[in-house]
């Protein structure tokens, strides 16, 4: 034995049940000697290994001559002796009472085994730390398991993910290829004959209700992953509702009613008044399919004052906005995936699933939140909050003035092609170039054009940002409108000088954006 342990067989006063001290820390020593699952030896108080079980030598392969009066750290890798492990162990059980840790160590043949370690310090009846008791467990076995166990976990993960971009292509594909029979076949028919100016009409508005289903689509898409163009403007929230209420009604059909139920005097939100009736469009449209027999929707909205934060709504005033229904209502583990963007309780076919992802997108992108409270058999309501804004002043349409000369720069055929119509149609004149370097020879030839709408994805090396960086170089005061298919956050960072407009856009929009653009000062070069 080491230095400073006392010699269990030494011992040979008897203990307060009549069995001599020698005679029971023998017993301790057989039962300590026996346990063969476990390496349970002391060492002194510099490291060095005072005594050793069968444990130990079954577990890392040496016999009790063979290292005891050696150091504990040759069962540490070269690593973690490089990093001084052996004696942080050692320091933490003398300071903190206890050291516990998993890591590898080496058996006497050099094979590595993942090991559970504790060690604690002891100390003698007079208190002095005489050494430490480690012990040892080999759990590389558990360790493998639990390895085999996360991987099974991850595969099975990436299946999920996999089913649930299969369900989500299956339903856009479905969705768009819908709208495109509808477009496509609309063109054709007023292709093959236009003469009569009634079902021209009526195929054209046909057309156009599909085209803008799509463009709801990829917004819905675009909003969960809140990469979303988004045009806040402060409004009140009662007014947006009641604006939309025919669409919503409309939306629900005949055996559904919608009740409204909006409180007074609420403050005004930020938001992007198409993407909020879109929000509330979806809910309604969710409430009613919960419903295949008919019932009731209630929409209400209040103000509501949050004291600490709460999920994603800090402290402060929210206007709350529920639409509550009478369906069959949610199972808690639907309600956990609810606003995912892949789920839907649909049949195959039927949906893709997204319109609550929207609606929990639009809300989080607004500073706002979503909840849903539902019980089966008796409802659902789900509501988001929306932060109330101080200032109550919207951005003014600007008065589109006198026509002005725009230089519209679009690779694409079929783009370019509709938005030079488009603008004809506002009454502004058109330049076009399908590239950045003829963009900046006609701006160079002519002086009179006001607003460079450009394309920011384009062939040739010179993106629309670049473009805007050299339009300004020959012409400081110059309005420069991007537009892109990609949501800004994919894009290059737009600089201060730009405003942008996301594809697809309506007339009304880039009439709009380009009103806005003229009515306020050019930004400095």
């Amino acid at each position: 034995m080491q230095q400073g342990f006392t010699d269990p067989g030494a011992a040979v006063s008897a203990g307060p049940n009549g069995i001599g001290l020698g005679e029971s820390e023998r017993q301790f020593r057989l039962l300590v000697q026996g346990v063969t699952d476990y390496a349970i030896y002391m060492l002194d108080t510099t490291g060095r290994i005072a005594s050793w079980n069968a444990g130990g030598q079954r577990i890392k392969g040496y016999a009790a001559d063979e290292i005891v009066g050696e150091h504990f750290s040759r069962f540490y890798t070269d690593e973690d002796r490089g990093r001084g492990e052996p004696a942080m162990a050692l320091e933490t059980a003398r300071t903190q009472g206890r050291y516990e840790k998993e890591g590898w160590r080496l058996r006497k043949d050099g094979t590595r085994f993942w090991a559970n370690v504790i060690i604690d310090p002891v100390y003698d009846d007079d208190g002095r730390h005489i050494g430490f008791a480690k012990v040892t467990r080999d759990i590389t076995e558990r360790r493998e398991q639990q390895r085999a166990l996360e991987v099974a976990q991850q595969a099975m993960l990436q299946a999920h993910r996999m089913e649930a971009i299969g369900q989500l292509t299956y339903g856009v594909a479905h969705d768009f290829n819908n709208l495109l029979t509808v477009i496509t076949n609309s063109l054709d028919l007023i292709a093959v004959d236009s003469s009569d100016p009634q079902r021209v009409r009526r195929l054209v508005a046909g057309a156009q209700r599909a085209a803008e289903r799509g463009s709801l689509l990829t917004r819905q898409l675009l909003a969960y992953s809140r990469r979303q163009t988004l045009r806040p403007e402060v409004h009140d929230p009662n007014a947006l509702i009641y604006g939309a209420e025919s669409v919503l009604r409309r939306g629900v059909g005949e055996n559904v009613a919608i009740e409204l139920s909006l409180g007074r005097g609420l403050g005004e939100v930020h938001v992007d008044a198409p993407e909020f009736e879109a929000a509330l469009l979806n809910l309604v449209v969710n409430a009613r399919d919960a419903m295949p027999e008919g019932g009731r929707i209630t929409i209400r909205t209040r103000e509501h004052v949050q004291r600490d934060k709460e999920g994603r709504r800090g402290p402060g005033r929210y206007v709350l906005v529920t639409v509550e229904d009478t369906g069959e209502g949610m199972a808690p583990e639907v309600i956990e995936h609810a606003m995912e963007p892949f789920f839907t309780t649909k049949e195959v076919g039927k949906g893709s699933g997204l319109g609550l992802s929207q609606v929990y997108g639009f809300a989080v992108q607004s500073g706002g939140d979503v909840t849903i409270d539902s019980v089966l058999g008796q409802g659902t309501t789900i509501s988001f909050y929306l932060p109330v804004r101080g200032d109550g002043e919207s951005l003014d349409d600007g008065d589109g003035g006198a026509p002005v000369k725009v230089l519209l720069v679009e690779d694409d055929p079929d783009v370019q092609m509709m938005a030079v119509e488009s603008l004809r149609y506002l009454g502004y004149a058109v330049l076009t170039a399908n590239e950045g370097a003829a963009a900046l020879e006609v701006l160079a030839r002519d002086p009179e054009i006001e607003v460079l709408f450009t394309d920011v994805v384009m062939p040739k090396g010179m993106s629309g940002v670049d473009l805007y960086r050299e339009a300004r170089r020959i012409r400081p005061d110059i309005r420069v409108l991007l537009a892109s298919g990609y949501a800004r956050g994919q894009l290059p960072t737009i600089p201060e000088g730009c405003d942008f407009i996301a594809k697809p856009y309506r007339v009304e929009d880039l009439q709009k954006r380009l009103s806005q653009l003229l009515a306020a000062p050019p930004a400095p070069g």
